[in-house]
C-alpha cells in the first residue's frame, strides 16, 4: 500500500485493517468458489474510501470450498499483527444469506459491552459489514442467488492475542477482527480512546456505576500493591486521561477514582487533560510555583525547577519542610480541575510515587474507593 500521511513532519505509510484482510479474503474466496477460476489479486474498496488492490495467498480450491489468504499490512504503525495471515473459508449452503463465523485464533466473545454478543466471534461490526457487502457483490457477479458460508480464521491469532487487550476484555482464543474504516493510521492516538471506550461501556454494561482509573502499569502496580485490589479492576488510560473521564461521564457512571504517579498526575493541577510530554511537561514548573507561594527560598526554587524526576523535587520539599503543604495544595488544584471538567460526576484522585508512596489525595477519594471495592 502507497498511501502516506505526515505526522509531526514524518512522512508515514498507510496500512489496512484485519477487517479489510477479512473482506479481501472472503472476496476473493467466493469469487473462486462461484466462477472455478483462480485469483491472484483482489481489489477492495475500504470504507475509508481508499482502494486497495490485494495478492491473495494461500489458495486451496476443491469441490465443496476455497479457502485463501491476505496478509496484513499496517503501514508504519507497530502493529502486533503486521504480516500476519488472515483466512477466509467460503461454502455454499442451503440456508440464504451470507452467514460469517471466526475459526481458528479469531477470538470468542465472554463478557457483555463489547461489539458483539457474548459467544459471537469476535468479527465486528464494520468488517462483518464489509465481508457480507463483497461476497454479494461476487455472488450478484456470478448470477449466483443461494447461501454462502463466511469462516474467518488467524493460524497466528490465539498467539497474538496474548499481545493485546483481548484477554482482559473477556476475549478468548484469538484475535478480534477490527477496524472503522478499513485503514491503519500510524500510531493512531484513536485506536487507543476506542480501546478505553470499549472496556468502559463494558464495565457499565456489566452494571458497575463507578470506575476506577489509572494511566498504566505503575498505577496497576500500586492498585495491587499498596491498596490490595485486583489491578484488573482499574480500566488503563495511558495518556488519555481527559477522554477517559469524558467518556466516564458520557456513559453514564456515577462517579470515577483515578489513581496514578505524581509524574503524571501533577500535570492535572496544571489543567493538562492529555499527559504525553509531546504536549507539554510542566511538572517542574507546577511544583515550583506552589512551593515559591509557600516561601520556598528562590535558590531552592531554582533547584527543584532544575530536577528531572519529580521524587527529586519531593526530596527538596521534605527538606525545606514544605512537603505536605505543597501536596495538599497540589490535590486541591487537581480536585478543582478534575469537577470542572467532570460536571456533576463524582471525581477524585490519589497521587502516590514509588519511593514516597502515597502522597496525597482529593476530598472524596476515600470513599469512592470504598464504593468500587465494595462493588
Amino acid at each position: 500500500m502507497e498511501e502516506y500521511i505526515v505526522k509531526d513532519g514524518k512522512k508515514l505509510r498507510l496500512g489496512y485493517t484485519t477487517g479489510s484482510c477479512a473482506a479481501a479474503a472472503a472476496k476473493a474466496a467466493a469469487y473462486m468458489l462461484l466462477t472455478g477460476r483462480p485469483k491472484d489479486t483482489i481489489d477492495l474498496l475500504t470504507p475509508k474510501g481508499i482502494r486497495l488492490h490485494l495478492t491473495v495467498e494461500e489458495i486451496k480450491i476443491t469441490s465443496s470450498e476455497v479457502s485463501c489468504a491476505i496478509r496484513k499490512d499496517s503501514g508504519d504503525d507497530p502493529d502486533s499483527t503486521r504480516g500476519t495471515l488472515v483466512f477466509a473459508c467460503i461454502r455454499k449452503t442451503d440456508a440464504p444469506g451470507v452467514l460469517i463465523d471466526g475459526g481458528a485464533g479469531v477470538g470468542r466473545v465472554t463478557k457483555r459491552g463489547l461489539d458483539q454478543p457474548v459467544g459471537a466471534a469476535a468479527i465486528n461490526s464494520v468488517p462483518r459489514r464489509m465481508i457480507e457487502e463483497n461476497v454479494r457483490e461476487v455472488c450478484a457477479l456470478c448470477g449466483y442467488d443461494g447461501g454462502i458460508s463466511v469462516v474467518i480464521s488467524v493460524p497466528e491469532g490465539e498467539a497474538l492475542a496474548k499481545k493485546t487487550f483481548n484477554p482482559r476484555l473477556g476475549i478468548v482464543g484469538g484475535i478480534s477482527i477490527l477496524g472503522t474504516t478499513g485503514i491503519v493510521e500510524p500510531m493512531s492516538e484513536q485506536a487507543l480512546v476506542d480501546t478505553i471506550r470499549v472496556e468502559l461501556r463494558q464495565r457499565r454494561e456489566l452494571g458497575a456505576e463507578y470506575v476506577l482509573l489509572t494511566p498504566g502499569n505503575y498505577g496497576a502496580d500500586f492498585i495491587r500493591d499498596s491498596i490490595g485490589i485486583d489491578p484488573r479492576t482499574a480500566v488503563l488510560t495511558s495518556n488519555f486521561i481527559g477522554d477517559a473521564l469524558e467518556l466516564s461521564r458520557e456513559l453514564g457512571f456515577h462517579g470515577a477514582l483515578l489513581i496514578g504517579h505524581i509524574g503524571k498526575l501533577v500535570k492535572l493541577a496544571g489543567g493538562m487533560w492529555n499527559t504525553h510530554s509531546k504536549f507539554g511537561d510542566c511538572r517542574m514548573e507546577l511544583l515550583a510555583a506552589h512551593a515559591a507561594s509557600l516561601g520556598l527560598r528562590p535558590e531552592k526554587v531554582s533547584e527543584l525547577l532544575s530536577c528531572v524526576m519529580c521524587d527529586d523535587a519531593l526530596r527538596i520539599l521534605l527538606e525545606e519542610q514544605l512537603y505536605d503543604a505543597v501536596l495538599a495544595r497540589l490535590a486541591g488544584r487537581i480536585e478543582f480541575h478534575l469537577q470542572h471538567k467532570c460536571g456533576e460526576m463524582e471525581v477524585g484522585a490519589m497521587v502516590f510515587s514509588k519511593e514516597y508512596g502515597r502522597l496525597c489525595q482529593t476530598g472524596c477519594a476515600q470513599a469512592l474507593l470504598q464504593k468500587i471495592m465494595e462493588a
